[in-house]
């Protein structure tokens, strides 16, 4: 069923790259951020300038993760500390949840601006689900999640959402921790190996498969297939119609 195995009663979804054309609109924020503030920094400190790469350093630093956590990465990686803060600091302030809350801003702006996008497969794919009884959540590390479904139109798809905003009051930790995919089957009533997985982020695969659950879909839309394999997907595909067509040449 579905390309799905047996088993199987309830599909837990990603957000940005796996239902709606998003990864690129945060890859585009990230970057804008990231290079504003190195750059500021060089030349206050006299440092070489190197920009924030959309491809490497967004897919293993920020793709994924809790938005904080992205930053806290990054700059891990460059060597660069600075204080947490508090998620009430102001885009313009040089802390951790300051500029988390400035690509957040930024990726505000740029789904006002050109709106939202859903894959055709994707909502083929959900609504295929939906009619054969699947239960249905979104599982997204993203404080926007209900806004971005709405604006792509697919938000009543779903019967349960687990968001950036879902696991701050519940305390789960971000992806590549299993804990927000275990609250969104705990939340469809269903236990983790009666669960599919689909995601499209390294971090994601990870959670999906620490999380035991029974099927883990990576969905590859920038090439790094073999990733998402050796991270844990049981199965990877360009786009969850791929599923539905192989259903329908067996």
């Amino acid at each position: 069923m579905l390309g799905l195995p047996d088993g199987i009663d309830a599909c837990l979804f990603d957000l940005d790259g796996v239902l709606t054309r998003t990864a690129k609109v945060h890859a585009a924020a990230w970057k804008q951020m990231f290079d504003d503030y190195l750059q500021a920094r060089a030349k206050r400190t006299g440092e070489d300038f190197v920009a924030f790469d959309a491809g490497h350093d967004y897919d293993e630093y920020v793709d994924g993760k809790p938005r904080y956590d992205g930053v806290r990465s990054f700059l891990e990686s460059r060597g660069i500390e600075l204080p947490d803060g508090t998620p009430d600091d102001p885009p313009s302030a040089e802390t951790v949840d300051g500029l988390g809350n400035r690509k957040n801003e930024l990726v505000l702006e740029l789904i006002e601006r050109d709106g939202v996008e859903a894959y055709e497969g994707s909502v083929r794919y959900v609504r295929a689900a939906r009619d054969a009884g699947l239960r249905r959540a979104v599982v997204s590390s993203s404080t926007n999640c209900r806004d971005v479904l709405e604006a792509a139109g697919i938000v009543d798809l779903f019967e349960e959402i687990v968001d950036g905003n879902v696991a701050r009051e519940q305390g789960l930790k971000g992806k590549p921790a299993p804990d927000t995919f275990l609250a969104g089957a705990r939340a469809l009533g269903v236990a983790p190996a009666r669960a599919a997985v689909f995601e499209d982020a390294v971090a994601g695969v990870e959670a999906g498969r620490a999380g035991n659950f029974g099927h883990v879909v990576g969905v590859d839309r920038v090439g790094h297939a073999a990733a998402l394999r050796e991270h844990g997907a049981d199965v990877v595909v360009e786009d969850l119609a791929e599923l539905l067509d192989q259903e329908a040449g067996r």
